[in-house]
């Protein structure tokens, strides 16, 4: 179906300007952000590594570790994860 009227482009762009869902959905309307800068590629294995914990799993293990250290190197994008308990000290995770 097709529909046409010779003021359809004012209409639609008005009803766009009142329109919520519109509105929320227009990016020009939304929070800008920083400007992105590309990441240069590391040129060798663990040049550059990501570390993140992932806290709050079931105990397991005969030592009942509850949480997990992710270790990511960018170069080979293979994760290593090492469990360790949720309430050693950053002192404890360097060691």
């Amino acid at each position: 179906m097709c529909a046409w009227w010779p003021s359809w482009r004012n209409n639609v762009i008005g009803y766009l300007h009142i329109c919520d869902r519109s509105q929320k959905a227009n990016k020009a309307t939304s929070k800008i952000f920083g400007l992105m800068i590309h990441i240069q590629d590391p040129s060798n294995p663990w040049d550059v590594a990501h570390m993140d914990w992932v806290t709050a799993i079931p105990p397991g293990g005969e030592k009942r570790y509850n949480s997990w250290i992710v270790i990511v190197d960018r170069y080979i994008k293979t994760p290593i994860f090492l469990p360790f308990h949720k309430d050693e000290t950053t002192m404890d995770t360097a060691h």
